[in-house]
């Protein structure tokens, strides 16, 4: 390996990030006997779990789930206390990781990478650091994460405000802070879901200013049982491996029949154990329809429309926080007494469909309905997901510019994971990959196990520069897009597609035909040779062609499949 702090040598390798993505390439790296240099912008590793320390937050994978596969030792050894880790739990462990197996060593902390240039003549890429400073290497790997560029605040007059202001995505202050304040909350995604019910119990009034009304799961977290865990550590390598050909990077509950297939009682029957059960095996994959059939949807919605009216005794404000949108076409939110909050007597909602907001005082919020006096805002605005964090490296070659002047209709890649006209880059788990929708530690380690071995393979047949051809990432582009046409997704503006982001291409951000699938045509790609890379400017072949139609969509069908169900249904109570 090498120290990142030293600018003479070109390494093999250069990765920016230090959280899931970054770790794991170092690690894979180190094994391969490759050169490696990391940078990142936070003081220390983590990544998005350094930075989202707001009060609340916590994964929406089952903890044992979300981590680390690669080594059967630190699955042993590390127990996860909560069904879902909070943010501590999870930085803890990405600090354990980075401790075991030594890997601290090879990043440069708080340090910006400002511009990626390649440099075709020395055919390396060039990093330079906010420091003035520069570094090279062969390899370029972005493991920027999809969720850690923060969205631009976009609230009209903030800068009039003289409170407290504070934004989910960067938190510095302490809740004690907002005890007895009046406090507004703008934004209702994950990260608002998760502190409002926390700043509720400490605010003098809260307000929370709601844009669109999501669904929001009971989270269903409590304490992992020590006979669950030692369950799920007996059979790690199994469960893994079911994973690793899940639809979503979780163990997987298969369901055939549709929603129509039964009555209503008995359709009622299992959305009421599905909503009991929770998780992303909950309502909204309780038939096997639900995200291509917007009347069998529908079915689903309503129940939980029904299950609001059910929590919340003030049916004005129930009524408001219906989600009109199809269950399951955004990311589902999960919290805990999220819905219970709006019976707090010290809690209103606003609707900002109904009265937008316009501008904002040195004391409060205007909106079209009138002024909220308020002492603190929190911004819960969520991210510029996915381009976001690639744009901000500035990756630009001299005969193709910038990456985000490239894709400035949307992102087209090869895999997610290579885009044509960028020599020797790559993103891990980038958009028009299964990260979007999938439990992402699983698509990171599968797909720096697969550009790893893509680089492998390239050294060892004498190859220098590593190209996806624009017909095979034309090709991969037309199977996403397929792909998610022919969900609900499709119809449905959210993050997923851009829509959050003002200016932002509306284009579909992930390839969602499972997470199993998807790596059946990696290996597929792999084993005919790499087809749709070029290597010094060869390729196998230039296309891929509709791939997807060729490999197997079943998932691994083993003998432990079924404990691995009951596992599942346990740890989800």
């Amino acid at each position: 390996m090498t120290d990142p702090n030293s600018p003479r040598e070109v390494v093999d390798v250069l990765c920016v990030g230090a959280g899931f993505s970054g770790l794991y390439t170092a690690y894979q790296a180190r094994e391969r006997g490759w050169t490696f240099a990391g940078f990142e912008k936070a003081p220390d590793v983590g990544g998005t779990w350094y930075w989202n320390t707001y009060p609340g937050a916590r994964c929406d994978v089952e903890s044992i789930y979300y981590s680390y596969s690669f080594s059967e030792e630190l699955q042993k050894e590390w127990t996860w206390s909560e069904r879902f880790a909070p943010q501590a739990e999870i930085l803890r462990y990405i600090n354990h990781v980075a401790d075991r197996f030594d890997l601290r060593r090879y990043f440069r902390f708080t340090s910006t990478v400002v511009a990626s240039t390649w440099l075709p003549d020395e055919q390396v890429w060039e990093l330079t650091l906010d420091s003035g400073e520069t570094r090279r290497g062969r390899y370029l790997l972005a493991g920027s994460g999809g969720l850690s560029t923060p969205k631009e605040v976009d609230v009209p007059g903030l800068e009039n405000f003289t409170g407290t202001t504070v934004s989910t995505s960067r938190w510095n202050i302490s809740l004690d802070d907002l005890t007895g304040k009046r406090v507004a909350v703008i934004g209702t995604g994950s990260s608002g879901v998760q502190c409002i019910p926390l700043i509720a119990e400490v605010a003098d009034h809260l307000t929370v200013f709601q844009r669109t009304p999501n669904y929001v799961f009971p989270a269903r977290n409590a304490p992992l049982a020590p006979e669950v865990v030692d369950e799920v550590k007996s059979r790690y390598p199994d469960i893994r491996e079911e994973c690793r050909y899940s639809p979503g990077g979780i163990p997987d509950r298969p369901v055939t029949d549709r929603a129509f297939d039964v009555d209503d009682e008995e359709r009622r029957r299992r959305y009421e154990a599905a909503y009991e059960r929770s998780g992303f095996l909950g309502v909204g994959a309780e038939f096997a329809d639900l995200l291509f059939d917007l009347e069998a949807n529908e079915t689903a919605a309503e129940f939980f429309r029904g299950k609001i009216h059910e929590i919340v005794h003030d049916q004005r404000t129930a009524t408001l926080l219906e989600p009109r949108f199809p269950l399951g076409a955004k990311r589902s939110c999960f919290g805990t007494d999220y819905y219970e909050t709006f019976n707090r007597p010290n809690v209103s909602l606003v609707s900002l469909r109904e009265e937008p907001l316009t501008t904002m005082t040195e004391t409060g919020i205007v909106t079209e309905g009138g002024t909220y006096e308020v002492d603190a805002i929190v911004l819960a605005i969520g991210f510029d997901a996915f381009t976001g964090p690639l744009f901000g490296l500035n990756v630009t070659t001299p005969d193709h510019g910038r990456l985000q002047d490239v894709w400035a209709q949307g992102p087209r890649t090869f895999l997610g994971l290579m885009t044509a006209g960028f020599p020797n880059f790559f993103m891990i788990a980038g958009p028009q990959s299964p990260a979007l929708a999938s439990n992402v530690v699983m698509t990171i380690e599968q797909a720096v196990d697969w550009i790893a071995d893509l680089i492998a393979h390239a050294r060892a047949t004498g190859h220098d520069v590593i190209e996806t051809t624009p017909e095979a990432q034309d090709d991969w582009v037309e199977i996403t897009e397929r792909t998610v046409g022919q969900t609900l997704y499709a119809a449905t503006d959210s993050w997923y597609r851009g829509s959050n982001v003002a200016g932002k291409p509306t284009t579909f951000m992930g390839y969602v035909g499972g997470v199993g699938h998807y790596r059946r045509i990696c290996e597929e790609i792999a084993r005919r040779g790499y087809p749709g890379v070029a290597l010094d400017g060869r390729a196998v072949a230039p296309r891929i062609g509709r791939i997807d139609e060729e490999v197997d969509h079943t998932d691994i069908a083993t003998a432990s499949g079924e404990v691995h169900a009951e596992v599942a249904t346990v740890v989800g109570g």
